[in-house]
Order: C-alpha cells, then structure tokens, then sequence
C-alpha cells in the first residue's frame, strides 16, 4: 500500500532528528538549557516534537532554520 506524503511543509518523518543529548551537544549547551526553553513561556529555542514525558526531538531542518534566524551579520558585510 502506497501512503501519500504531505506536500508544501517539512518532511518531518524522513529529514533527520537530534534527541536532546545530541542537540545540547552540538550548540554547546547543557542538555538542561534545552529543557528550560522548553518550558519557558514564550518557549525558546528551536521547535520540538515530543514524543513521551522522556523522549523529546528536534528536526535537523528547524535546528538549521532555528541557527540560521539567530545569526547577526557584522554591520557593512
């Protein structure tokens, strides 16, 4: 059986995902600081799928495009 993919927004289910650990590891935080901007009211921090009270994950697109917002170009470049 063939199951349609969704056109016009992220693959979700094939692009790539980082637990917390791994995402923590990579921006060079404590995975606890990803943990608070979860909670954090507005949130902070790149958008976030969580699957149960333990398992949380972060799409490799919406930590690129989560990066890329927060980047500041020195001012003339």
């Amino acid at each position: 059986m063939m199951h349609a993919v969704p056109t016009g927004g992220p693959d979700l289910l094939h692009a790539g995902w980082y637990t917390t650990e791994e995402l923590a590891q990579l921006v060079k935080v404590d995975p606890s600081t990803l943990r608070r901007w979860r909670t954090q009211e507005p949130i902070q921090g790149p958008p976030f799928v969580r699957l149960s009270d333990r398992m949380t994950l972060y799409s490799v697109d919406d930590v690129r495009t989560w990066l890329q917002s927060r980047r500041k170009a020195p001012e003339g470049s």
